[in-house]
Parts: structure tokens; C-alpha cells; sequence
């Protein structure tokens, strides 16, 4: 290629010089610059596996960012509904750039994504994920990797807890590092997640050690996860006597990645059939992978850090699909429609006066049959009663800009508004490989507008485009069609959550 082809773009940043890709005309509209495969962490292989990440040395040259890097993700997971691309190879510590304008005076706000995949899944080279609308806009998109799995989130003995969160704030520090080269401002930087990026993001406010390195937050479906260091515990060194070996990081360190995926899969499996006891147990304890309180970059449980009030001047968007657990209960269709709803509700665990204003309250998703009435009910007890609480919290740690939405638009693939329909909504990239399996042949591009507006907004200004809510005064906008702002978007759950503080002076 020539010094000079038009084609391609060149920035400078701390490690070296990067060669990315122009997709349409520099400076046309519409036009964005994509550097893919940037290592922002050295490969967290040898002696650097179960360490904190090192930062990426520098190179000599011109480095080519043209081809995603290496994914941590290996087909190997938990399932998922969006179609994830698992790229071979060692060098797993990865952003992708885009950029509608690489040059250090831009000064572009920035949204940084985090894939879901439950801590154990997920690739940020998926295609729903491309930042190109985003460049249309005037917003620099980045997406990044970490370590998933035992590898991230295992416990190990002799070796850092959350190695998957220190991921995250390399990530974002090399964000703050090198960003203005690409046209952004390391200053107006969103952090969005979906999932378990959800949860990230708001383990990401809770933490000290992230300050400074996010501006705003939008959490989209935040998954459940309890941080007990206790139980991951009992999971390293169920692995590990699996293994074969010591649960000391010099034994695991030997343990070929392929086996300790094998094990991970195997240590994960539901035991039984009993479908009420699989639905208890997964309401009860939360993702098996994840952030765990461990007195170093969390002290406490995120809802209480948060309740203490960090992250308090961060502003946030959260909010979650209408029924995101309705796809867990496709293959039980069959027979759990003969059942009646409520016996089983009992035998999960909602029961007595609760049992009885919940129903109340969802009469509309009774009409709907058993199915449609679990899957609220478990959306509800895994989902959405959490984002009441996450808002009372955030009042009690004196936050004042915290903004509530429900996506609710219903896919004639489900017939309900479930988990990760909202992500190509987000992106406005109905297009996408895989979104037709998800969202139809025909997805409201209408809607696609109103969703990535109102985080186009959000990144830019700090403000979705409706009112922030209260404990008392929950305003959610609800993104269906049309869209809609109601004055207690989340009143259906509130037979599942405790009373809301009276901290809302906010």
C-alpha cells in the first residue's frame, strides 16, 4: 500500500503507530475509521495467567489494526442469544476503535461497551456491536475484552480475586491514555454494558479505584450477581480438586485451558430436571462467575458501596427488557401451559400478601398464560426489582441524575420484550447478522431511532431526554411503539422490593 492511501488512517498512541481502515470517504458523512485488535494489556498467558493485566508493550513501526484480535471467548460458554464471534489466539486483551474523526482535536464524546455473556461469554468482535452509528453521530465507540470465566472471576488461591474488573480499568485507563488520538475526550467518557456489561458498569461505579475513569454510565439488563466471595470459593476449589490439582495459582497456572473450560462447563451444569428447583436456585444465587467483594477493589457489596454514595456524581441510565427470561422457558412451552401459574409461583417463592399484590399488579401478563407469567415473575425477581433497588440506593448515597427505562416492544419471535432485544436497538444496527432471529424480519426502525437517540443524547449531554427519577417519583421512559414516558414504569415489581427510602430530596 502507498504512504499515503486514502483507504486507510493513521494514529499515533503511547505503544506505537496504528494503521486502521476508512469505511466511505474521510470527512463524508456517515464516514467512520475502525482500528481493530489494539492490545491494550500484554497476553495474559505463562506467567501472566491469574495475574493483573500488564500493560501492552510498544512496537516498532506501523502496527496493522485491520482483523479483530483474539477473543477470550471460546465457543465455550454460556449460550447466548446474540451471535458471538470467538477469534483464536493468545493475545485476548483487545479494544476495537471507532472513530468518525482520528485526530487529536476532534474532541469527540466517547461510549465504551462492555459485552454480556453472563462473566462467561461474549466477544467484543460481535457484530451488533459495531460503533458505526454511533460515528454518524459524533461519538468515538470503543469496545473491550476480559477475561471470562475461571480465568477472569475464578478464585485462586495465591492470585488477585476480579482479575476480569482489573480488565476493565486497564481498558479504561488506556481509554484515558490514548483516546485524544482517535478524536475523543477522555473527559465526556459513557461506559455502556448490556448483561453482565450491565453489571460491570455498575461495579464500575461502586468501585474507588474506577474514579475518574467514567463520566456516565448507561447499564442496560444489569444480570444478577451477589459478590460472595464465599461461594467462588467453593467453585475455585470444586475446579480445582476436578483438575486434579492444588487450588494454588502455580497448579492452575499448568492446567491447559481447554481442560479448565471442560471442568468450568461441567461445575456450571444444573443438576436434575426439576424445573421449579432450577428456577429457585438460579433466583437464589446469581451468576456462578463474576466481581466478588475482595477488600481490595471492592470492599463491599456493590449495592451498599453505591448506598455510600460512590459514584454518586456519575450520571446513569438503567433499565431492562419487559420479560428477559421468557426464552429459558421456550422448551418447557409445552407442558407448563397445562399448569396453573400461581402453585408454582408458590413453590418459587412468592407467597402470602406478596403473592397476592404481584398478581394483582400483572394482571396483564396473567391474561398471557402460565409461560408469560413465570418469565415476568423471574424477569421481575432477577431484573427489574433491581433497578428499584439500585434507584433507592443511588438516593441513599445522594445521587441526583439517575434515569430509569423499559424496553417493551414485544418480538413476534417470543412474543415478549426479552433479553438482548434491545442491543441492536442500541446500536441502530437492525441489520446485523443474527437480529432477525431475535427481533423478526421487520424491527421497528422507528424505535432503533428513539433507543440510540436517547444514548446519543446521553453521551453527549448527559441527558437521555426524559425526567431523572426518584424513589418516590420512578419516571421511566418505555421504549415501545410508540414510546412513552410514565410517571412508575416499575410499579409491577414493587410487591418484590423494599419499601423505597425517603432520600429523595434527589
Amino acid at each position: 500500500m502507498s504512504e499515503h492511501d486514502p483507504r486507510f488512517a493513521e494514529v499515533s498512541i503511547r505503544t506505537g503507530r496504528l494503521r486502521g481502515r476508512w469505511r466511505g470517504e474521510p470527512g463524508a458523512p456517515g464516514a467512520s475509521a475502525v482500528f481493530l485488535g489494539i492490545p491494550f494489556a500484554e497476553a495474559p498467558v505463562g506467567e501472566l495467567r491469574y495475574a493483573p493485566p500488564v500493560p501492552a508493550a510498544p512496537w516498532e513501526g506501523v502496527r496493522d489494526a485491520l482483523e479483530p484480535g483474539p477473543t477470550p471467548y471460546r465457543k465455550g460458554g454460556t449460550a447466548t442469544l446474540i451471535p458471538e464471534a470467538a477469534v483464536p489466539g493468545d493475545a485476548t486483551l483487545n479494544v476495537d476503535v471507532f472513530t468518525p474523526d482520528p485526530g487529536p482535536d476532534a474532541r469527540l464524546p466517547v461510549l465504551v461497551w462492555i459485552h454480556g455473556g453472563g462473566f462467561t461469554a461474549g466477544s467484543p468482535a460481535c457484530p451488533w456491536y459495531d460503533g458505526a452509528a454511533f460515528c454518524r453521530d459524533g461519538v468515538v465507540a470503543v469496545n473491550l475484552s476480559y477475561r471470562l470465566g475461571f480465568d477472569g472471576f475464578g478464585w485462586i488461591e495465591g492470585a488477585p480475586a476480579n482479575r476480569g474488573v482489573r480488565d476493565w480499568l486497564a481498558a479504561l485507563e488506556w481509554v484515558q491514555e490514548n483516546i485524544g488520538a482517535f478524536g475523543g475526550d477522555p473527559g465526556r467518557v459513557t461506559v455502556a454494558g448490556q448483561s453482565a456489561g450491565g453489571t460491570a458498569v455498575l461495579t464500575l461505579l461502586a468501585m474507588p479505584r474506577a474514579r475518574g475513569l467514567l463520566a456516565r454510565g448507561w447499564a442496560l439488563s444489569p444480570a444478577p450477581a451477589y459478590g460472595c466471595a464465599e461461594r467462588a470459593e467453593q467453585l475455585g476449589r470444586l475446579i480445582a480438586e476436578r483438575a486434579g490439582v492444588p487450588p494454588t495459582r502455580e497448579a492452575l497456572v499448568a492446567v491447559p485451558e481447554s481442560r479448565l473450560l471442560k471442568l468450568q462447563r461441567k461445575s456450571m451444569r444444573l443438576n436434575g430436571e426439576n424445573v421449579t428447583a432450577a428456577i429457585t436456585g438460579a433466583l437464589t444465587g446469581g451468576l456462578p462467575f463474576g466481581p466478588v467483594v475482595d477488600g481490595d477493589l471492592l470492599p463491599m457489596t456493590v449495592p451498599e458501596s453505591i448506598a455510600a454514595g460512590h459514584g454518586a456524581d456519575v450520571p446513569l441510565v438503567v433499565g431492562t427488557c419487559d420479560d428477559e427470561l421468557t426464552p429459558a422457558f421456550r422448551d418447557a412451552k409445552r407442558f407448563l401451559r397445562f399448569l396453573p401459574a400461581w402453585p408454582l409461583l408458590g413453590r418459587v417463592g412468592l407467597t402470602g400478601k406478596a403473592r397476592r399484590r404481584w398478581r394483582a399488579d400483572n394482571a396483564d401478563v396473567r391474561r398471557r398464560g402460565t409461560v408469560a407469567t413465570l418469565a415476568r415473575y423471574t424477569t421481575d425477581r432477577a431484573f427489574r426489582a433491581n433497578v428499584l433497588d439500585l434507584l433507592d440506593a443511588r438516593a441513599r448515597g445522594g445521587a441526583d441524575s439517575t434515569w430509569l427505562y423499559r424496553f417493551a416492544w414485544r418480538t413476534p419471535v417470543y412474543d415478549a420484550a426479552v433479553h438482548c432485544l434491545d442491543v441492536p436497538f442500541f446500536f441502530d444496527h437492525l441489520d446485523a447478522e443474527g437480529v432477525a432471529r431475535i427481533a423478526g424480519d421487520a424491527p421497528p426502525r422507528s424505535l432503533a431511532a428513539e433507543v440510540h437517540g436517547a444514548a446519543t443524547s446521553f453521551v453527549n449531554t448527559g441527558d437521555p431526554g426524559w425526567p431523572a427519577a426518584t424513589p418516590t417519583e420512578a419516571v421511566t421512559r418505555l421504549f415501545d411503539v410508540p414510546p412513552s414516558t410514565v410517571p412508575d414504569g416499575y410499579a409491577g415489581v414493587r410487591a418484590l422490593t423494599a419499601p423505597p427510602s425517603q432520600a429523595s430530596a434527589v
